[in-house]
């Protein structure tokens, strides 16, 4: 039978943590109530014999996406419920499924004890816990409304992981054909042509006249084959220098800068940047943030240095008197319907709100976006590969045919 482990809270506000046996989880929750505790959390037990040392060996260290969020939503329910903040963080740290979610919060427990606020033992581990997610988490305890902080985060980090997966899963296809051609394109190179080759001059003689085409792709395959040791480290020296130099600023910026300018792929990016913009300053906005931090926060998380410097830009016009909205209506980076949305909320006062609907418009938008070019990336890289493939095909018919007419 599943063994569950369980987070409840009884009518004294105590945390209560425990195991227990059932079929599933529907009677771990039904269980739990008929106890008068309220659940706050039920997971299957991890089984730690059964863990492999392999496993062990080739654990990461950082903490994925979903862990953080089931962990924030753990924490404003136990925080509503008037479980003290400590209690809340060891329980937490027990049954973390997470090693990794688990030490951190060990460190989080020890900073805490020690006198440090929340927001300040989460900035000690900014690979776990961003800019935005260790601001709000300080403006919520100023304020008092760390529950509601925490759920709005929880929401935050659901929907920016549900974009950033879909993302993924659109570029996964094309990424696996394009590595499938390219190795096709090698083995082809390497172990096909040269003995394609082999046969046509032992057919047509050392003096036989072969098509252009024909002699195009011997010479490629005789200089891979003559030459590999020195194409393939080549080949794989050039990608690691444009990875190494795709991280610093310059070469993120002019690649931000590529994407943006890029026909297709431009809306999509476009789209994703404005709605990672719109959730993270509404929810700032709606933790009390001041604007100028919420600006500076917000560029970070964008993941756009274009977009990232054109924010830090409207920083310096808002200091000078201007209202966000004409800022970055005059900027053709923002869609105009981003500034008029912000216009309203400014002369409402819900800037939050009306954010938080820009950004579920642009989601919607990317889902759409994404699911568009999906279906043309198939063909594409279908009619690519059928390319090379009738390309290496011609290049072997041509010269038979022209050999069969001088044999006849």
């Amino acid at each position: 039978m599943p063994r569950y482990a369980y987070i409840a809270i009884d009518s004294n506000k105590k945390a209560i943590n425990g195991f227990m046996e059932q079929p599933d989880r529907s009677g771990v929750i039904s269980s739990i109530r008929k106890q008068h505790l309220r659940p706050v959390s039920v997971k299957l037990a991890p089984d730690k014999q059964a863990k492999s040392t392999f496993e062990n060996v080739f654990n990461s260290s950082k903490v994925k996406n979903d862990h953080l969020v089931i962990m924030t939503r753990q924490l404003s329910v136990m925080i509503g419920a008037g479980v003290p903040l400590i209690r809340s963080l060891k329980s937490l740290a027990e049954y973390s499924e997470s090693d990794a979610l688990k030490q951190i919060l060990i460190a989080v427990i020890k900073d805490v004890e020690g006198g440090s606020n929340l927001g300040d033992a989460l900035a000690n581990h900014p690979a776990t816990f961003n800019d935005v997610y260790v601001n709000m988490v300080r403006a919520g305890e100023a304020a008092g409304i760390l529950e509601d902080i925490l759920k709005r985060l929880a929401i935050q980090q659901e929907k920016s992981t549900t974009i950033r997966k879909k993302v993924k899963s659109a570029m996964a296809y094309p990424i696996v054909l394009v590595v499938i051609t390219v190795l096709a394109f090698f083995g082809l190179m390497l172990f096909v042509i040269p003995q394609i080759g082999k046969v046509l001059l032992d057919l047509g003689g050392p003096d036989a006249k072969l098509p252009g085409l024909t002699l195009m792709m011997l010479s490629i395959s005789d200089a891979f084959t003559n030459y590999w040791y020195i194409i393939f480290p080549a080949i794989f020296g050039i990608i690691y220098a444009f990875i190494q130099y795709a991280k610093t600023p310059k070469g993120r910026f002019q690649i931000d800068t590529l994407i943006l300018n890029t026909p297709i792929i431009k809306k999509i990016a476009q789209k994703i940047a404005i709605a990672r913009f719109a959730r993270t300053f509404s929810a700032l906005m709606g933790a009390g943030v001041a604007v100028i931090e919420c600006l500076r926060v917000t560029s970070h998380s964008i993941g756009n240095v274009v977009y990232e410097q054109a924010i830090n830009d409207a920083v310096g016009e808002i200091k000078n008197g201007r209202s966000l909205s004409s800022v970055l209506g005059q900027n053709e980076l923002f869609p105009a319907i981003v500034a008029q949305m912000l216009a309203v909320g400014e002369e409402t006062g819900q800037t939050d709100t009306v954010l938080l609907k820009v950004a579920d418009f642009y989601e919607e938008e990317v889902d759409t976006a994404i699911e568009g070019i999906s279906s043309i990336i198939e063909p594409v890289m279908i009619l690519i590969m059928g390319s090379m493939v009738g390309l290496i095909a011609a290049s072997v018919m041509m010269p038979i045919a022209s050999l069969s007419q001088s044999i006849k």
